[in-house]
């Protein structure tokens, strides 16, 4: 009973304790629990988990939060339900915002729509040992705080990252809006530095900046004017590692404001004239020795290995060449080696041709066959950093095996782990990696395995977009085979996390298809990132991408990639504004698709031109390309796309007047049966039902769009919440209760103008301008329409501009009769130059 009562006692106080501490700490002590309940050494509940010892002892002492796999492998042990765990784990894991993310046990479900998200913060972990620096650290925190930017430069190997990271951690709290780190790859071998258009586009995607904002025009001076914009009101810190030189930079620094950045780079970036720079040198003797120390966890005074053996302790840093990543590469050896003396680590270490080739290859002969076929692999991967799914496809392993293998190569230093499951090499350990593969491994071997990396993420790009209905999404891939296990997508939000997680890697092995000759996967890959590219990057990037694959499909000879390619292309031309290229693209896709006889790419194909023709300002020739295409989605037994055809026809209806069956053809539309309440049909019919029948069922007819509005705002995309808001306003309008009209349409409006997207407004300013004039605003109204006669000519959009004429005509109708005559005229003109027959 006695200890029965004092075991009660231990486990409430351990309670109390717990619930004052951090989430990491939380975490610790949960799972030392679990370890207690399991009655294991750690060794015992290591194997008996499949889990590396050194690993489970730092997650149990609170060094290293676990995967969330290792989570739940101590609770099944035990017999313990592990979701109770999930929050602590992911407040514990990583300071990440958490928009659904994708996990093998058990996804955590999105956020309810309208919560804000936590700030970002992707900084890799701060090391635990940071050693010395002192004077650097200093002098890096002085340049933030006088100039916002700092350089810091030195060799490979040096600690430049270390330690702009570590001074990122230290500012975090001064901070808060955002903590930014992004590779720059300036010295990554086996590919080129990141260019600034792709990395201005990965962090303000970083930053939760909708795809609306981004500007589409104007190269990288538009998108580094949108990044300096974005930052002005923010107090952000942004790590940009590896930089190649100043021009590679130069566009990612921050402009007015309070954020900051701290670059680092192999060269002194002496083109940033008024970018104070921080030079390293590698450690000084006490310092590295210092951090061999505390590195290999070797105990203070007399009784250490390294005080007992003090010549080959100074030897060992000579070796290191006093630079802490062998030092710690060295240290990693010395520490999983109890049995080991200073001098035996000397002598194998002696067998290296330099420094890093000393540390790295004493490192790698302590792995096993398989283990260091992974590494050299890890080589070749084009992308940054990486997951275990794409390294178990590279390696051609099952996921748990390699799942394993990594948690040795992170054990001995040969990858980090900046975040809980994402794991990256340093670049001297990527060239390392690199020429052992090229000297170890057959170029068949190597061909290989990047060809499992490109089908990795075909198939994966393919398995998020399935996550995300949308209407054009078609084939499964073809390119490659699919690998032996992919990342599981819950919902359209954990898609979405995973190419933005991933978007620096997608495209990277984008170049390395196109390089390799990969042609089917050059085709592919972009037709699975539309939706996201839809929704989070904007078309311009898309449009060279499907430049890329049609110049591809040329190359198979494939009619029906061909045609896709030139229809895809087609489609991004015409999201991006060039109307006639668009055009242009599709008259060489049809012949094609014909020639395939692939029904849904056909009916994929008559969509599109009709939204084309539509926009063009024509009227019949579109109703009929909607009806065609939803007769050729209801052939390829496509529903979805069948009720967007009949959504958009109805659409087309009720722009002509014809309310009755265009609420007839939106109730069709909308009775189609889905389980998803992000439907895409379902918006388009929603609106234009709610529409047509404002005039004689108001409250039904609010509901719709209120649904629709609701439905666009959760789906994130910014310019289908404005046309919601705008139909409501007309809907409205007809129901009589214009000063509601008007707030919605100003609304509509207030979002275009924060997404600097004027030339959507000529979509929506007849309506507006017609809401005025009800509402007894003429001059507003006439305002509208002049604003509108302004902007369709520039656009193309002459459909619009006879609207607008016919506008002004009703309102100048009893003011200034010949003024009103002269724009109904103009009016006809422009109608019969679209419709002959008019």
């Amino acid at each position: 009973m006695e200890h029965e009562r004092a075991v009660r006692t231990e486990r409430a106080e351990q309670a109390g304790r717990m619930a004052k501490a951090g989430p990491a700490e939380e975490l610790a002590a949960r799972l030392r629990l679990l370890q207690e309940l399991s009655g294991r050494g750690v060794r015992a509940l290591a194997r008996d988990t499949g889990l590396s010892s050194s690993s489970l002892s730092r997650y149990l002492n609170g060094q290293t939060a676990p995967p969330w796999p290792a989570v739940v492998a101590l609770c099944r042990l035990v017999k313990r339900d592990p979701r109770p765990l999930r929050p602590l784990w992911e407040r514990a894991s990583s300071p990440l915002p958490a928009p659904p993310r994708m996990s093998r046990e058990s996804p955590p479900p999105s956020p309810p729509i309208g919560t804000p998200r936590p700030p970002r913060n992707d900084l890799p972990r701060d090391v635990p040992d940071f050693t010395g620096r002192e004077a650097q650290l200093a002098a890096v925190l002085a340049a933030v705080e006088s100039s916002r930017v700092v350089a810091v430069d030195g060799m490979a190997g040096v600690g430049k990252t270390c330690l702009a990271v570590h001074a990122a951690h230290r500012l975090t709290a001064d901070y808060p809006d955002a903590q930014l780190y992004l590779d720059l790859h300036g010295f990554t071998e086996g590919r080129r530095p990141l260019d600034p258009d792709p990395a201005l586009r990965a962090l303000l995607a970083a930053l939760d900046v909708p795809s609306e904002k981004v500007p589409q025009e104007g190269g990288v001076e538009q998108l580094a004017a949108c990044w300096r914009s974005e930052l002005a009101g923010r107090r952000a810190v942004v790590v940009l590692d590896n930089a190649a030189d100043a021009d590679q930079v130069r566009p990612l620094l921050p402009g007015a404001g309070s954020s900051v950045a701290l670059v680092t780079s192999r060269n002194r970036l002496l083109g940033l004239d008024e970018v104070p720079p921080v030079s390293l040198d590698v450690l000084t003797p006490e310092e590295s020795a210092e951090l061999l120390a505390r590195a290999s966890g070797d105990p203070s005074g007399p009784d250490g290995r390294l005080a007992r053996e003090p010549e080959s302790a100074a030897e060992v840093l000579r070796l290191c060449g006093r630079l802490p990543l062998a030092l710690r590469l060295a240290a990693a050896r010395l520490r999983h080696r109890p049995g080991w003396t200073v001098g035996i680590l000397v002598e194998r270490m002696a067998e290296g041709a330099d420094e890093f080739d000393t540390a790295f290859a004493m490192s790698v002969r302590q792995l096993d066959r398989s283990q260091r076929r992974l590494f050299r692999l890890l080589g070749l991967l084009p992308g940054s950093s990486f997951d275990e799914y794409v390294a178990a496809a590279l390696a051609d392993l099952p996921l748990r095996t390699v799942r394993a293998m990594l948690e040795d190569l992170l054990d001995a230093h040969l990858v980090q782990q900046p975040a809980a499951g994402r794991y990256r090499l340093h670049d001297l350990v990527h060239q390392h990696a690199r020429r052992a593969t090229t000297e170890q491994d057959t170029p068949a071997e190597r061909e290989q395995a990047l060809g499992r990396v490109l089908d990795f993420y075909v198939h994966a790009a393919a398995a998020a977009d399935a996550a995300m209905p949308f209407p054009s999404a078609g084939r499964a891939p073809s390119a490659g085979r699919p690998p032996a296990e992919l990342p599981r997508f819950a919902d359209k939000g954990a898609a979405l996390v995973w190419f933005g997680t991933e978007y620096v890697n997608l495209m990277a092995a984008f170049e390395a298809a196109v390089e390799a000759g990969a042609d089917t996967h050059v085709c592919e890959l972009p037709r699975f990132m539309r939706a996201y590219f839809a929704r989070r990057c904007g078309t311009t990037h898309l449009n060279l991408l499907f430049e890329h694959s049609l110049a591809a499909a040329h190359r198979l000879g494939d009619p029906l990639q061909l045609a896709e390619a030139h229809s895809d292309l087609g489609f991004a031309r015409y999201n991006a504004g060039r109307l006639p290229e668009a055009g242009a693209a599709y008259e060489a896709a049809a012949p094609l698709v014909s020639q395939t006889g692939d029904v849904r790419s056909e009916a994929e194909l008559t969509m599109r031109r009709g939204y084309l023709k539509w926009d063009a300002g024509h009227v019949e020739e579109p109703l009929e390309l909607f009806r065609l295409a939803g007769k050729l989605y209801a052939d390829a037994d496509c529903p979805m796309g069948a009720a967007h055809a009949t959504a958009y026809e109805a659409w087309a209806l009720l722009q002509l007047g014809h309310r009755e069956e265009a609420a007839r053809l939106a109730r069709e539309a909308l009775a189609v049966p889905h389980a998803d309440t992000a439907w895409p049909p379902a918006l388009t019919a929603r609106i234009t039902l709610g529409v047509a029948i404002a005039h004689d069922s108001p409250n039904e007819a609010t509901t719709h769009l209120h649904q629709a509005l609701a439905q666009a705002r959760e789906d994130g995309h910014q310019h289908n919440e404005a046309w919601c808001l705008n139909c409501l306003g007309v809907a409205l309008r007809h129901m009589g209760r214009y000063e509601e009209a008007l707030h919605s349409h100003r609304q509509a409006f207030a979002l275009l103008d924060a997404l600097f997207e004027d030339h959507w407004k000529i979509h929506f300013l007849d309506a507006y301008a017609e809401t005025c004039r009800l509402a007894g605003h003429p001059e507003e109204a006439l305002r509208l329409h002049r604003q509108a006669l302004t902007l369709a000519p520039e656009l193309g959009y002459r459909s619009a501009e006879a609207l607008a004429h016919e506008g002004i005509a009703t309102i100048l109708a009893e003011t200034d009769p010949p003024a009103a005559d002269e724009h109904r005229a103009a009016a006809r003109t422009i109608l019969r130059d679209l419709d002959p027959g008019h």
